[in-house]
């Protein structure tokens, strides 16, 4: 397949300039080279390479831009724990600050900017990572950038060019490297006409051609290659008139032009032309642009002509276009380009002698418009070569197909929430373990960064960066109090989640029975089997198993508006903290991208309950013979909490031991303490006594299991 760069297209749809323009033209700006016009990909890549072309923004597109200044990158050493005898592990995290170049002349602002295709600032300008961010609009008294003058005293403030300057971005999603970055730059409010492009680039143009394009990137080898473009953007072409040059289309006046030939030859000489074969011109001709619909990423758009012929061609457009004005271009493109296999030759008086290429010429006593390819004048005649100027309307409505563009979520602030539970698995732990949970008021938070501290804030230590995003809320409609042996069909419980996005579902037997669908309620851990949404981030949670994990001393203790957590693995990070912390408070702070106002804080107890056993269960209490009374029960322990093998288990303990304590009506205590799952009682207790039995585990002991006489 043939590609066509912009001159050869020229040629075909609107005749390339550079007859025309004066060298003064044809060379300024861009680099004297070949003459072509701007490629599409000049705009998509990142550069920093010396000599590399700064275009001239017009209007609103996305570039890439060309990076002026950075620096080394810049490791930072984080230690996290290492308290109270804990082994502490070094971390490393790298960022760098750096300059990017945008445009050639003064801009508006920036808008959206991405990092290596993901969002990195949001359209409500909204960071998705942590970095100091600074633009220059390309005024021509801005000051120079402080950071990059303190790094080179002589750097100067690029007065006439917008840059943009990044301080201390964070590379930890990027490879530990500067991303490629494409910014969203508005150049100018609104669309811009191609003939006012025009005109901004060249002091002798005068160009009244009101194609509107919503951006357009002027680069390339020479104006002349821009001014080409513009021309087959708007279906024009350029005339010289003195010494300025004008943008024209079917739309001028064109000049009467009278063939003296017909008179002196008759009709064979006034009529002489001759016709390309078809298969000169493109079958299908392809138009490349920027797809506002695609987030500015490129689209191609397609025109085919009927008829004989194979050629295909392509003309790129560095121009913000809809893909109905991109498919009605090359339309149009093609029209013109079939039409201008024709060649007429007429002769004309004296008179014409004024003519010159690219003239509108309308021929007395004829339909049509043509324009002047070449003038010659020979003797007392002027010999015109002409090409038909062909009206091709924009008709054709076209789609930019599936667009997959970058998520724009909003961060949002952090939410952050601390708990001493037991553990998930079936690990047994030799000291408390803090677990920990965040996310953020809004969808696109994704993580923070976490300290605690064990001296109410006198000294932090870096616990790392948070989990996953947990699902958070608060409850509505606590359940009653519900047995931890049985399924609880009778209770319900309404949680009210943070944001209208999170989401629950169902579990059935075997999923529960794999931990799924496990919330923290209050202090109780509780799975159910039904969520029913009820609107406005409200779920209606049935089929619950209460106290799970040991948790059933909590059941009866809750209250509209505690806190509702989802327990997911994936969402929950740790703390491992010294032994000597249970009975303390721990502070934490959690720092995200959206937290500008501060930090999330936090505050949690360490009341051991990752470490010490759960209370007994199966209290039993029985009259012996002879009078006494006998108080039993069932140990559970910290491990093996599915019950695999169907006996007893593992004790986990040092040794197996009971704290029994019973408080009688009238205020008095007894107490006792037991290596057996039971005891003996001389005498019974008195009636509507309080009967307390508690594990004593290695680290701690265990809430009381009650049974009352």
């Amino acid at each position: 397949m043939a590609t066509l760069v912009l001159t050869a297209v020229g040629a075909a749809v609107g005749g390339p300039i550079g007859a025309v323009i004066g060298r003064s033209v044809d060379t300024r700006i861009f680099r004297p080279a070949t003459r072509e016009g701007p490629r599409l990909t000049d705009l998509a890549l990142q550069t920093s390479s010396y000599g590399t072309q700064i275009p001239k923004l017009f209007g609103t597109i996305r570039v890439a831009g060309t990076v002026i200044w950075a620096t080394d990158l810049i490791e930072t050493r984080t230690t996290v724990g290492g308290s109270k005898g804990q082994p502490s592990t070094a971390t490393y995290s790298y960022s760098a600050s750096f300059a990017v170049v945008l445009s050639a002349r003064a801009i508006r602002g920036v808008r959206r900017i991405w990092a290596e295709g993901k969002l990195l600032r949001g359209a409500a300008g909204d960071w998705k990572a942590t970095t100091g961010f600074r633009l220059y609009l390309g005024d021509e008294d801005q000051p120079v950038d402080p950071l990059i003058a303190s790094a080179e005293p002589t750097t100067p403030a690029y007065r006439g060019c917008a840059y943009a300057v990044f301080e201390a971005l964070h590379l930890g999603d990027f490879g530990n490297r500067i991303p490629s970055l494409t910014f969203e730059v508005v150049a100018d409010e609104g669309a811009v006409a191609a003939g006012a492009i025009a005109m901004a680039l060249a002091d002798e143009v005068d160009a009244e051609v009101a194609q509107q394009l919503e951006g357009y990137a002027a680069a390339g080898d020479s104006v002349a290659g821009v001014l080409d473009s513009l021309a087959v953007i708007s279906g024009a072409w350029w005339s010289p008139g003195g010494a300025r040059l004008t943008m024209r289309d079917a739309a001028g006046d064109p000049v009467m032009l009278a063939d003296d030939a017909v008179v002196a030859t008759g009709a064979g000489q006034r009529r002489a032309r001759a016709i390309a074969a078809i298969d000169t011109v493109p079958r299908t001709l392809s138009v490349a642009h920027h797809d506002p619909a695609r987030d500015y990423q490129i689209g191609v758009q397609q025109a085919v002509r009927p008829g004989a012929g194979t050629q295909a061609a392509r003309i790129e457009l560095p121009a913000v276009l809809t893909a109905s004005a991109a498919r009605g271009i090359a339309e149009r493109a093609l029209v013109i380009a079939e039409a201008m296999r024709i060649r007429r030759t007429v002769s004309a008086g004296i008179d014409a002698i004024g003519l010159v290429p690219g003239s509108a010429v309308a021929i007395i006593d004829e339909q049509g418009i043509w324009r002047a390819r070449s003038v010659m004048v020979e003797g007392m005649a002027t010999r015109v070569e002409l090409a038909p100027v062909t009206i091709a309307p924009i008709t054709g409505a076209a789609s930019s197909g599936q667009v997959l563009g970058a998520p724009d979520r909003l961060i949002g602030a952090t939410m952050l929430r601390a708990f001493d539970i037991p553990p998930l698995g079936d690990d047994v732990l030799g000291a408390p373990r803090l677990s920990v949970v965040a996310t953020g008021t809004e969808p696109g938070w994704r993580g923070a960064a976490l300290l605690y501290s064990l001296d109410d804030g006198e000294s932090w230590i870096a616990a790392g960066a948070t989990a996953a995003p947990a699902t958070l809320g608060v409850v509505e409609l606590p359940p009653g109090d519900g047995p931890a042996t049985l399924a609880d069909r009778r209770n319900v419980l309404i949680a009210v989640l943070a944001r209208a996005d999170m989401m629950l579902g169902d579990a059935d037997d075997i999923g529960l029975s794999q931990g799924r669908n496990l919330a923290l309620v209050g202090d109780e851990l509780i799975q159910f089997a039904r969520a029913t949404p009820l609107g406005d981030a409200r779920w209606r949670l049935s089929g619950l198993r209460r106290g799970v994990r040991g948790t059933d001393w909590a059941s009866a203790a809750h209250q509209a508006g505690e806190a509702f957590t989802l327990i997911e693995r994936e969402a929950v990070g740790t703390i491992d903290l010294p032994l000597g912390s249970i009975g303390q408070g721990v502070a934490l702070l959690a720092t995200g991208v959206g937290d500008v106002a501060g930090p999330a804080a936090a505050t949690a107890a360490v009341s051991g309950g990752s470490v010490v056993p759960p209370s007994p269960v199966h209290l039993h209490a029985a009259v012996l013979k002879g009078g006494g009374w006998q108080l039993s029960w069932t140990r559970r322990s910290r491990q093996g909490w599915a019950w695999a093998d169907l006996v007893d288990a593992p004790l986990v303990e040092e040794t197996e031991r009971y704290a029994v304590t019973i408080l009688a009506p009238d205020g008095a205590v007894s107490n006792w303490e037991v290596t057996a799952p039971s005891i003996e009682l001389p005498t019974a207790p008195e009636p509507g006594a309080r009967v307390e039995i508690r594990q004593r585990g290695t680290h701690g002991t265990s809430h009381a299991a009650v049974i009352m006489i």
